[in-house]
């Protein structure tokens, strides 16, 4: 109890997360006299899976992206494609952000790198400003749904160190994750076009234009092809259209199109492997801190404690749904797929819940709990970026805070939106 409170303690003073879910595995096997070595052979173990070589490799693709002109050849294409359409430029930005935060894995940096291009087209065109500030700080988190998003990479790897009855493959994820993906961004499309300010006259439909930046953007159209294609078409395993991705964008924009410098590697090299060293090195531990509570039986205990309150698979996740809007709210995505994710998936598995579909539904949820009042990170990110009260980012998202909670009330009740891929 008091060690218990020591590791809370350090908790709220801020210290690191790996070392508090460390030294909570590392004394949970000590009381049952089990030799502490066992945390170094896991996170040896991880180092020998083949699947997280996918990690660091999108994760450097997608950062390398970020510092070319890719973004903004996305939106001018998008533009030619969809800007004719009502509210049109609106569903421009929806899809160019759903498609950034996909390869970067990102919301975060998808506000600050598409923000800047998107927030002063739209003041242009028309909308209002709360409208344009809403739209984007939601539209940041919409590609986590969407192949190869790290944290459905991340869930994958997790979920294959559980001990499921029913496996759980990586390209089975990115399949689940299109319909759900889709339902929400035609949502939001169909609240911009009826938003879409009266008057406006939308950009005409221009073959020359589309043509142009199509040409523009010769070099980036194949990427999903490539990985996507090579995925399902069985040419090629995930990690390996990992390291077809990074060396396929480092060619095009370092020496074809020559916006990222060779000097400035260093840099996005640095900054992407920061972040895939803390994933790393929590998930080791975690996994560490996983091996000790299926030992101490501690996921079997919490299902019978559940179940003697909740019987029902669908009271069950509608109790998840509200848990995970909280925990999205306070914890990162990867923190809380890392420390959640063991927990639940046998507890969600006693239920019957199919684990992609517990995926799919962790992510929605999260993606959700991004910009949900009152401390959801987006909200913080554009304020900083926008320069604008946090407190009109509350009001401004939540129109689509409420479409998206609809949507992510659909995919919860309907597991055929995630399942019906991998039926067929």
């Amino acid at each position: 109890m008091i060690i218990a409170l020591i590791l809370l303690l350090l908790t709220l003073l801020g210290a690191p997360l790996f070392s508090i879910i460390g030294g909570s595995a590392l004394w949970g096997f000590h009381s049952e006299e089990i030799d502490l070595q066992v945390v170094t052979i896991e996170i040896y173990r991880l180092a020998e899976m083949p699947i997280l070589l996918a990690i660091p490799l999108f994760t450097f693709a997608g950062y390398l992206l970020g510092e070319s002109q890719a973004p903004a050849r996305m939106v001018r294409m998008a533009h030619a494609l969809l800007g004719w359409m009502p509210g049109g430029l609106a569903i421009v930005a929806l899809t160019a952000c759903a498609l950034f935060t996909a390869f970067t894995g990102a919301s975060g940096v998808t506000i600050v790198a598409l923000g800047a291009l998107l927030y002063p087209a739209l003041q242009q065109a028309g909308y209002p400003e709360r409208f344009n500030l809403g739209l984007i700080t939601t539209s940041g988190s919409l590609g986590l749904l969407f192949a190869p998003s790290l944290p459905l990479i991340l869930y994958g790897v997790i979920a294959q160190q559980s001990s499921l009855d029913t496996p759980v493959n990586i390209d089975d994820l990115f399949l689940a994750g299109i319909l759900p993906g889709l339902l929400m961004v035609v949502l939001l499309s169909g609240w911009s076009m009826w938003k879409q300010p009266k008057g406006q006259i939308t950009t005409k439909f221009n073959s020359q234009e589309i043509l142009s930046s199509i040409k523009e953007s010769i070099w980036e159209i194949p990427l999903p092809i490539i990985v996507l294609g090579g995925i399902y078409g069985g040419y090629i395993a995930v990690s390996e259209a990992a390291a077809v991705t990074a060396v396929y964008v480092l060619i095009v924009e370092v020496f074809i199109k020559r916006e990222v410098k060779i000097r400035q590697l260093p840099e996005v090299i640095r900054e992407s492997m920061v972040l895939v060293g803390a994933i790393l090195l929590i998930l080791g531990v975690s996994l560490a801190s996983t091996n000790y509570m299926i030992d101490a039986e501690i996921p079997t205990k919490l299902f019978h404690s559940i179940r003697s309150f909740i019987d029902s698979k669908w009271t069950f996740l509608i109790a998840l749904n509200a848990f995970l809007l909280v925990l999205g709210m306070m914890l990162d995505i990867f923190s809380a797929l890392i420390i959640i994710i063991p927990i639940i998936l046998p507890i969600a598995a006693g239920y019957g819940i199919h684990p992609v579909h517990l995926g799919i539904v962790f992510l929605a949820n999260m993606q959700l709990g991004y910009f949900t009042p009152p401390v959801g990170m987006n909200l913080f990110i554009a304020s900083y970026r926008f320069n604008k009260p946090v407190m009109e980012l509350y009001i401004a998202t939540l129109p689509f805070f409420f479409i998206l909670l609809f949507a992510v009330l659909l995919i919860t009740y309907l597991p055929s939106l995630s399942l019906v891929f991998l039926s067929l």
